[in-house]
């Protein structure tokens, strides 16, 4: 198994690896819950003048932290210890200065204060926001303790009413985590019915199972009074026994006595006191730290499957949101040619998807044909173009000064060509609707495109390299669809016609009938000017105009399928080839350009993911040491 410290030391290098990436319980993106949650710590917790710093500071064995009177302690300190070999010189580090080692811990103190006043100002306000220190020391245990500001139930000069409960959430945050180990500072020289640690640590841990209470102030008692009650859990037991401290005497912080000396004289208090001297080897600033080092090395081993399962799910989550974001761009040109082909067939496959119907969109244009361009056919204006008045204009004008004999030839094809000019509209509108179509599905296929997210100026000249080809295709696709309907005013249906003189024939045959019946009578003449034969000849023109609607209801979809759709298929993205072809390495590299956001959402996700994926192998082989 893992050795004493080992276990507490990688998780310490693991909680401040996160702490660098910022994972530290905050809002990362992801659902799961951080690793710095899952890791367990030690959080101290005390009221305002109750000996928590004292209590660190012996635990280190050096005097660093700032002292005063009043909220001292005015954001939360991360304090991760690192035992190193016997006769390494101390030192400290910061993480927002991670190039500089502190040897002197008076800088150490100052840099404390200065760089809580860089958040809080030169005021007595509060802030969340922990300030990280390593400690490396020979005489240390691997462990980590979160100082925390002291409650209070009172606001002093300078602070809002609202600090007593702002210091009390901001404590709870900490010692509410199922994984915080609660270190409760109970002054001796107060009654422990009153203690604000204790009172807080009872609510968020009624069984007692994290919490392990310090008795602090043990030489400042009353005369005749001491606090065995409490050390022996009578007055009020938890689950782990109280431990006693004798902190330094002002005194002895005003002549900078050494921390190894103070820490010799603790011991010496405890071993020569009528009082503790029975409980001597379980009292102490050093032995408080080892219990604390023993105990949290016992529950990351009991919790390094639940840490090791949360690890690899984080990672398996990593993983896929890198695949989501892609992986790094290459620098050399044929790399990045290579990968900008990719993108293009991944975002004109998904275009063909639409097409096709694997994806919707496709449909709209079989709209176009069944739905938008009978109704425009049938909205023509063939009434009023084959009005009785109109044919009989027409008509006359097509005599010229020598009236037709029979059918008006001349007539019936001006009517016929004039109307067959009306189609070109439709036509022209399914061309237009279908590469409005089209341009919409290119717009939602690179949206859909979720490798092209990361470029948005290659998205930008795909689209436009697209609505390029697209517009040619129009362009084609109107020429064939005018042509179409040219060619049925170029040659009419000569069949149609041939029906049309058996048709008079029958009409005169009538009339001679008529004639020799009614021989006596006066003998009318077939009028052929007469609003029945014009209402014929309106008649004969719109069923011709009827069929030729059939037909190119039929032939513009075939045309405009062949001439947009199909060459969409094929060809759209030539024009884009022929141009990235010609582009060089510089301009590839812009095309390539990322959102910044973007990459900088990648770096953070790939850190992470290195981190997590050490921290697994780490953990593995630490457990089966």
């Amino acid at each position: 198994m893992a050795t004493m410290g080992s276990l507490i030391g990688l998780v310490n290098k693991i909680q401040r690896a996160c702490t660098v990436l910022g994972d530290h319980g905050g809002n990362d993106g992801f659902s799961l819950p951080t690793l710095w949650e899952a890791l367990p710590s030690v959080a101290v917790v005390g009221g305002q003048s109750s000996g928590k710093s004292s209590v660190l500071e012996s635990i280190v064995g050096r005097d660093f932290l700032p002292r005063g009177s009043g909220i001292v302690t005015r954001r939360p300190l991360v304090l991760q210890l690192h035992k190193t070999e016997d006769g390494q010189q101390d030192y400290a580090e910061f993480l927002h200065l991670p190039r500089r080692k502190f040897s002197d811990f008076a800088l150490v103190r100052k840099e404390i204060q200065d760089e809580t006043d860089r958040i809080t100002g030169k005021t007595k306000q509060i802030s969340p926001v922990p300030i990280q220190l390593s400690i490396y020391s020979p005489h240390v245990v691997n462990l980590t303790l979160i100082d925390l500001p002291g409650l209070t139930k009172v606001a002093v000069e300078g602070q809002p009413e609202s600090i007593v409960q702002e210091i009390e959430s901001m404590v709870r945050s900490y010692v509410e985590k199922p994984n915080c180990i609660i270190l409760a500072i109970s002054p001796a020289n107060q009654d422990i019915a009153t203690s604000d640690a204790i009172k807080l640590a009872r609510e968020v841990d009624p069984t007692g199972d994290r919490t392990f209470g310090v008795m602090t102030k043990l030489d400042l008692m009353d005369k005749g009074t001491n606090a065995l009650d409490v050390l022996e859990g009578r007055a009020y037991k938890l689950q782990h026994p109280w431990v006693g401290i004798v902190n330094r005497s002002q005194a002895d912080i005003n002549r900078n006595v050494d921390m190894i000396i103070a820490r010799r004289k603790e011991r010496e208090y405890f071993d020569n006191s009528p009082d503790y001297s029975h409980l001597a080897s379980k009292m102490g600033s050093e032995y408080l730290a080892k219990l604390l080092s023993k105990h949290l090395e016992a529950v990351i081993r009991a919790q390094i499957p639940s840490i090791t399962s949360l690890i690899n799910k984080t990672i398996d989550e990593l993983e896929s949101e890198m695949d989501h974001l892609g992986r790094p761009i290459a620098v050399d040109a044929g790399a990045q040619l290579y990968t900008i082909l990719e993108l293009c067939r991944a975002f004109d496959k998904i275009f063909k998807e639409h097409l096709d119907g694997g994806r919707p969109g496709g449909d709209r244009i079989y709209g176009v044909f069944d739905n938008q361009l009978p109704a425009a056919l049938r909205k023509l204006p063939f009434d009023r173009h084959l009005s009785l008045q109109n044919v009989r204009k027409v008509v006359s004008e097509a005599d010229g000064y020598q009236p037709h004999l029979i059918a008006p030839e001349q007539g019936y094809r001006r009517l016929i060509e004039s109307a067959l000019n009306y189609f070109r509209g439709p036509a022209e509108a399914s061309v237009d609707a279908v590469h409005y179509v089209l341009k919409e599905l290119v717009r939602k296929s690179i949206a859909e495109t979720q490798e092209l997210k990361r470029f948005p100026t290659l998205q930008s000249e795909l689209a436009a390299a697209s609505y390029h080809s697209l517009e040619k295709f129009r362009e084609e696709s109107r020429k064939t669809t005018v042509r179409l309907v040219d060619m049925e005013a170029s040659y009419l249906t000569v069949e149609f016609f041939r029906k049309l003189p058996q048709e008079v024939e029958k009409v005169g045959s009538d009339a001679r009938g008529s004639t020799a019946a009614n021989s006596n009578n006066s003998a009318p003449t077939m009028d052929r000017y007469s609003e029945a034969h014009f209402r014929r000849i309106a008649s004969n023109v719109s069923s011709y105009i009827g069929m030729v609607a059939e037909t190119l209801k039929n032939t513009i979809p075939k045309a405009v399928v062949h001439c947009q759709v199909r060459e969409a298929k094929r060809s759209l993205l030539t024009y884009f080839y022929t141009q990235v072809g010609r582009k060089e390495a510089k301009q590839l590299a812009q095309m390539l350009d990322e959102d910044p956001a973007l990459m900088e959402r990648r770096q953070q996700c790939s850190k992470r993911l290195e981190l997590y994926k050490s921290a697994r192998d780490e953990i593995e082989a630490v457990s089966w040491a």
